[in-house]
């Protein structure tokens, strides 16, 4: 057979050759660095058999920053912490340690509670296990042989993945461990040169937590000491800009168990929501959206018609009203009521499009376990819109939208990218309808030249959709907002317009949230900008510090004649020092400090800049400036 290497030319290689004999055949050294196969595009265990006319690339101990080289690296560390706690802490009970974002985890049973404190002995023999040596070995096994082996070594847990696996069922073994996985896995320990398991927390098994809770242990491994550490130096930064953090800090909001996973806004963190739901509410009006307000509550059968309740139940909220009344449902979309609304009379493809905005609460059950400060809550408000338009106004409409996009991020200094979720395996619809819509959608992105990967499979079950993510000043990718094309539910609420020809047609709608979840947005942008916001956003832009008693009223009065014109000012008379007091500006990150003596004057204010230096302005040079900083927010003329 032959296989096609990168630069396309082929290799000869025998019938049923693994990826590591055509590495071997290709050069010694080639074998002895690789870590993974790519074939096709997608990754391959080396220990696995090529097939003729498949494309080969090999991934190296030299491509330490791919994603799935560093994937295998931390799938093979994994391992290694099992095998570890298994040494330490006989009796222990194996579950699930799968490769994520940044790192790994794996999940246990153990016979005694452990603590952080017990991570350092087990990294310390994760590490003697990599001097001792170990590789990998895979074995193929019936259903029967792995559920009889893992019932004689009293893995529960494994049994009953073995009983769910489908397909071939393999095992991989390294020193006294043996894990059932499908891989892949480096050939030996030796690439991995950096680890660190970073914090404990509670998993129930398979989430769902009528099942045992599970002591989870995460960590991560590089192919570097320097990868490493400059990877741990970015989770201390993240750790100082955590939104929970700097939300208590900057007395922005709280989080209680007397309502689990929905934000306590205080008036300064309402300053930000508001600034971003006026934001919201004037473009909107200027693209041609008409603000909207539909019920929180909804009967059964109206998500059994939009395709929620088979499809998106178990995270819905239910409300049994009075005795022999039939059961209501809060809404987790806006998308129900807004066919609802558009089918409330007859229109004409002269009514379209018709753009629906709503900023409305919704709900939707996140498991507890799921729950993170705002980044993931049950209360959710979404900078929701549904547009209905005809097929021929589907380009200049996604158009439209994908320009709002690249205007609302700019706000914010970001850069937006989009990933492209095709048809799911559960869905509505033709494959001619999803095969038109998805074309729709890629051919707007390339028409833009906004940076996009294709999901395949992770589209709604009505339709296709963008997915925005933006970059942070750490690097981490956050997803956003989405852009979702829909044949289907205009059709299942029987919603039609008059066409040019007298004949009913139905209506496409676009559904469609450019900052997604607000509450996730503010989380986001409180650690992007580490609560350091932007003038036109800050809760407080500008204290005002009396030197003395005898300064207040003058301070006040300062404070009176910015605040008429729109600035958002308050005075520091509190008993404390000058010193404190300005420090306690900056610990609040305040972007403008005046204070004010015997020296100041409307001619002559000390002004101090958060970053910068010290000056001295007059009052019209001070609202000035204010003027140029409050125009970030809307830079149109």
């Amino acid at each position: 057979m032959k296989v096609v290497l990168p630069d396309a030319t082929e290799l000869e290689l025998p019938d049923g050759a693994t990826g590591l004999e055509a590495a071997r055949a290709i050069g010694p050294k080639l074998a002895e660095q690789a870590v993974l196969a790519r074939v096709n595009g997608s990754t391959r265990d080396l220990r696995l058999p090529l097939a003729d006319g498949e494309s080969v690339q090999f991934l190296t101990t030299r491509d330490i920053q791919d994603p799935d080289a560093l994937y295998v690296l931390r799938h093979s560390t994994a391992h290694l912490l099992a095998e570890a706690v298994m040494r330490l802490h006989p009796g222990v009970k194996i579950a699930i340690g799968p490769p994520v974002a940044d790192g790994f985890y794996y999940d246990f049973e153990f016979p005694e509670p452990i603590s952080e404190d017990d991570l350092a002995a087990i990294e310390d023999e994760m590490r003697r296990e990599i001097e001792e040596g170990r590789t990998w070995v895979r074995e193929e096994l019936t259903l029967d042989e792995a559920v009889s082996r893992f019932e004689a070594e009293s893995q529960p847990y494994k049994v009953e993945l073995a009983r769910d696996a489908e397909g071939t069922i393999s095992l991989y073994t390294q020193g006294e461990f043996t894990d059932l996985c499908r891989g892949p896995h480096l050939q030996d320990a030796s690439p991995i040169k950096a680890l660190k398991l970073t914090s404990l927390a509670g998993a129930y098994w398979r989430g769902d937590e009528r099942n045992t809770q599970l002591t989870r242990i995460y960590g991560t491994a590089f192919y570097s000491q320097a990868d490493l550490d400059a990877h741990l130096e970015r989770l201390e930064q993240a750790r100082a800009r955590d939104h929970r953090r700097i939300g208590r800090q900057l007395d922005l909001f709280h989080l209680s168990d007397h309502s689990p996973g929905s934000p306590f806004w205080h008036p300064r963190g309402m300053v930000l929501w508001n600034a971003l739901e006026d934001l919201r509410r004037r473009e909107n009006r200027r693209r041609g959206y008409v603000e909207v307000k539909t019920p929180l509550l909804y009967d059964l059968e109206t998500y059994k018609t939009s395709g929620h309740y088979a499809n998106y139940e178990e995270n819905m909220f239910f409300v049994q009203p009075h005795e022999g009344e039939e059961p209501l449902a809060l809404k987790p979309m806006n998308c129900p009521g807004h066919m609802l609304l558009f089918g409330s009379r007859l229109r004409s493809y002269r009514d379209l499009p018709i753009r629906y905005a709503e900023s409305s609460t919704l709900h939707r059950d996140e498991r507890g376990g799921t729950l993170h400060g705002l980044l993931r809550v049950k209360h959710i408000t979404q900078d929701d819109a549904h547009v209905f338009v005809s097929e021929e106004q589907i380009q200049d409409e996604i158009d439209g939208m994908i320009e709002f996009v690249d205007y609302l991020y700019g706000r914010f200094g970001v850069t937006p990218r989009a990933e492209l979720s095709t048809r799911p395996e559960k869905r509505l619809g033709t494959d001619e309808q999803w095969d038109h819509a998805e074309a729709a959608l890629e051919a707007a992105l390339t028409r833009h030249g906004l940076e996009y990967v294709i999901s395949s499979g992770e589209g709604t079950f009505y339709g296709p959709k963008i997915d925005l993510h933006m970059t942070d000043v750490l690097g981490r990718s956050w997803q956003m907002g989405t852009i979702q094309l829909d044949y289907q539910m205009p059709v299942q609420f029987g919603l039609s317009y008059m066409g040019p020809d007298n004949r009913e047609h139905a209506p496409v709608v676009i559904h469609r949230a450019l900052l997604g979840s607000l509450e996730r947005f503010m989380g986001i942008l409180i650690e992007h900008y580490g609560g350091a916001f932007p003038f036109w956003l800050s809760p407080v832009q500008a204290r005002v510090i009396p030197v003395g008693e005898g300064h207040r009223v003058a301070a006040g009065t300062l404070r009176d004649r910015l605040d008429a014109r729109g600035y958002r000012v308050e005075v520091d008379e509190r008993d404390e020092t000058l010193g404190k007091r300005i420090r306690d500006a900056e610990l609040d990150k305040v972007p403008f400090v005046v204070v004010y003596g015997d020296r100041e004057s409307d001619e002559a204010l000390a002004v101090r800049e958060r970053g910068g230096g010290q000056s001295t302005l007059s009052l019209g040079e001070l609202l000035e400036r204010f003027g140029e900083l409050a125009a970030e927010a809307d830079p149109t003329p």
